[in-house]
């Protein structure tokens, strides 16, 4: 399970240190919707590994928040209820 700490560390990592060789691809992660929201969320986060920085295919996706703006978390939750609603 990540920490507090390590997701810190990969939300200030720049793109020119990332090894791509090391990134997952988003298009193979399955997330099963009839789980709670935590679940779902932590099953996301084992898969992704770094939810900052992935693959969509060939290309490498860096994911950046504004220190004002809403946290990952709740980005997160956001996109899990929205796949409910489908």
């Amino acid at each position: 399970m990540l920490t507090v700490k390590q997701l810190d560390k990969m939300s200030q990592s720049g793109i020119e240190k990332i090894d791509k060789t090391g990134l997952v691809d988003i298009r193979g992660i399955m997330i099963d919707t009839n789980l709670p929201l935590e679940q779902r969320m932590i099953n996301y986060l084992e898969q992704v590994k770094n939810p900052y920085c992935f693959l969509c295919g060939d290309s490498v996706v860096r994911i950046r928040f504004e220190p004002t703006g809403n946290e990952l978390k709740n980005k997160m939750k956001d996109f899990f209820i929205s796949l409910k609603k489908v």
